[in-house]
């Protein structure tokens, strides 16, 4: 693979951006392994290696076991997801895969389990972590070996 620009290199006011609203999700009402099942699903879905072996790994460190890492595409065949955690998993999946729709039974769910303003925030996390994704991906980002 091509050599490919270093976007906080050639363009650090946008990645300074970026990281502000990584510090942000840092305040939420978001769990640290929360935070990582939303990077790591969307990781999934939009097939950024480079995000997907970052966030695998923090999930670890956040106290993420093994098992659920391995299962989090398939979170909806297992009952190792609380009801929360299956709430921000559909909404994530929705808010990644935004040319389907978000559907109201997904919404409400959120907002139901969530309320309103944990829903806005793994809105805005999922938001981030796609953003990320797509910087990855379009600059040929690789896991380190």
């Amino acid at each position: 693979m091509s050599n490919r620009i270093n976007i906080g290199k050639t363009e650090p006011a946008a990645y300074k951006a970026m990281m502000a609203l990584e510090h942000y999700l840092g305040t939420t009402g978001i769990s640290p392994i929360q935070q990582e099942m939303i990077r790591v699903r969307s990781s999934q879905i939009n097939g950024c290696a480079y995000c997907i072996d970052m966030h695998t790994r923090d999930a670890r460190k956040a106290g993420e076991t093994e098992q659920r890492i391995y299962l989090l595409n398939a979170w909806r065949e297992t009952s190792l997801f609380t009801e929360e955690e299956r709430a921000i998993l559909a909404l994530t999946e929705a808010v990644t895969l935004i040319t389907q729709g978000v559907s109201d039974e997904v919404y409400e769910q959120a907002i139901k389990v969530l309320g309103e303003q944990k829903t806005a925030q793994v809105i805005m996390a999922t938001i981030t972590i796609n953003a990320w994704n797509r910087i990855g991906i379009s600059t040929a980002m690789q896991p380190a070996l």
